[in-house]
């Protein structure tokens, strides 16, 4: 990121920056399947606007049987399999020239693997996350593609702010609970609405004097976090400034935090990147 000027909000995406990427979990179950990576996180991106993935993350349907049924049914498509394998051949002319079977996934199992190994915070981002609170400095904020989980389920809470990431945050735009997803535009427009609500309303606390919330937030008051290039390249079109986080190398962007803010935000866990165990990749059915 070229240099922007000193920010006012700090806006993260949640999932694969602030805590532990869902995607890591689809690479394991996809290599438990000797399929190479890729084949899930190309249906869901296929299936786009309608599939039963993006309805669930806008919250226009519930997580139930019948959710699974059709998140099920979109990873199964043999039309898109097949242009999957066609795309994997471009890459590796070495594939027999015909498509093996498609592999059977079930959807339930990917899915709560997915949400589970997303619950615990980033090693690198978190203690950032808290230095930056008590620094007292910026508006934080979040911007995540989220599901509701319903009474009963393993992971519903009855207050959410009841978590250690989510109550850092002084305004969150949840995308199952305002209708919208990343990357419309239109959620990147409420999220700066929102948070200008936030100065707005504590435009005079002593904090809110300090930092200037009754002069309003612009979009170049914001500098945006996120894992995936598409939402990021929205956040740029909306005018934010932005930091891309990638998969198992989170304390990079760190770096950029602190080079951005002159803060130390680094903790102790080691930079060493994460990366997956590909070597089952040899046994690929592909």
């Amino acid at each position: 990121m070229a240099g922007p000027k000193q920010p006012k909000v700090l806006l993260f995406d949640i999932g694969g920056v602030c805590v532990v990427s869902p995607f890591q979990a689809i690479i394991d179950y996809e290599l438990s399947l000797g399929i190479p990576p890729g084949w899930v996180n190309y249906s869901i991106s296929k299936t786009a606007p309608n599939g039963f993935w993006h309805r669930l993350e806008t919250g226009s349907i519930p997580l139930d049987n019948a959710y699974f049924v059709g998140f099920n049914r979109d990873l199964h498509d043999p039309n898109r399999w097949r242009d999957f394998y066609l795309a994997q051949q471009a890459k590796d002319p070495t594939l027999p020239p015909e498509a093996p079977p498609m592999p059977t996934i079930d959807g339930e199992k990917l899915f709560l693997d997915m949400m589970t190994n997303s619950i615990p915070q980033d090693p690198w981002m978190y203690p950032a996350l808290k230095r930056l609170k008590e620094s007292g400095r910026y508006m934080l904020a979040a911007l995540s593609n989220t599901v509701i989980f319903p009474p009963g389920h393993p992971l519903w809470k009855e207050d959410p702010l009841d978590d250690p990431v989510r109550s850092l945050f002084e305004v969150f735009v949840s995308s199952a609970h305002v209708g919208l997803r990343k990357p419309d535009p239109r959620i990147y427009e409420l999220a700066l609405r929102t948070v200008n609500e936030y100065a707005a309303k504590h435009a005079g606390s002593p904090r809110g004097k300090a930092l200037g919330w009754d002069q309003g937030l612009q979009a170049s008051d914001v500098v945006f976090l996120d894992d995936i290039g598409e939402n990021l390249k929205a956040g740029r079109k909306q005018g934010f400034h932005t930091i891309k986080v990638h998969l198992g190398r989170t304390y990079e962007a760190v770096e950029e935090l602190e080079k951005i803010t002159g803060l130390e935000l680094a903790g102790d866990h080691p930079k060493v990147p994460v990366k997956p165990n590909l070597g089952r990749l040899k046994k690929s059915k592909l």
